[in-house]
């Protein structure tokens, strides 16, 4: 589903123009990534659940080499998948 099928979908539900559904989905996304940024982590009910997880360095190889190199930490962001939402999908 593709951002303005979203956007009408939501909009025909609530009985709003789809200019202000797709705002609401900006709005969201804007939310989601500063309260990530800011706590570390963002929980849409129902759906699941965007957390910063901080990686340690560590030694890796390079593929094509198999020579050893490190590889510095950081900080991902990871989506977990609430329980609510694996069991409607998966059933």
């Amino acid at each position: 589903m593709t951002k303005s099928q979203l956007s009408a979908h939501i909009a025909e539900k609530a009985g709003i123009t789809k200019k202000t559904a797709a705002e609401i989905i900006d709005e969201l996304a804007v939310v989601a990534y500063s309260e990530a940024r800011k706590n570390k982590q963002f929980t849409l009910p129902g759906i699941g659940k965007l957390v910063l997880n901080d990686r340690k360095a560590r030694k890796g190889r390079n593929p094509a080499t198999g020579q050893e190199i490190d590889i510095p930490a950081k900080t991902v962001v990871k989506f977990r998948v609430a329980k609510a939402c694996k069991d409607a999908v998966l059933g």
